[in-house]
């Protein structure tokens, strides 16, 4: 099951082929991201029209990958660079909002 309440979450600037295996995807994140696979992140791949969406993650024993199709619409992909994700942005992203601000209300020490 897909839990996102504690763990970082990663996205991969490039474009994936939707057609790539678990072993394709582990050897872009060990590249991109090293050393993070077997942590508990998620790590966010999405196509070249971005219609479809991968997140691969290790699911305490073993890897797991979640996918998303969508039938009308694209990701909104925020191309600021950013190679982690707030759970809140990766929510938006889901839901497919794109917002120009994040403002938050209460700040937390």
């Amino acid at each position: 099951m897909l839990n996102i309440s504690t763990q970082h979450i990663y996205f991969y600037q490039g474009h994936v082929n939707m057609h790539t295996s678990f072993d394709d995807l582990c050897s872009l994140v060990e590249r991109n991201f090293p050393d993070k696979l077997l942590t508990g992140s998620m790590f966010v791949f999405v196509n070249r029209q971005r219609n479809k969406l991968k997140i691969l993650y290790w699911d305490s024993d073993g890897l797991a990958i979640w996918y998303k199709r969508l039938e009308k619409g694209t990701f909104r992909i925020n191309k600021n660079g950013q190679s982690e994700l707030s759970r809140r942005e990766f929510l938006m992203l889901l839901e497919g909002i794109k917002p120009r601000v994040l403002n938050q209300r209460f700040f937390i020490k």
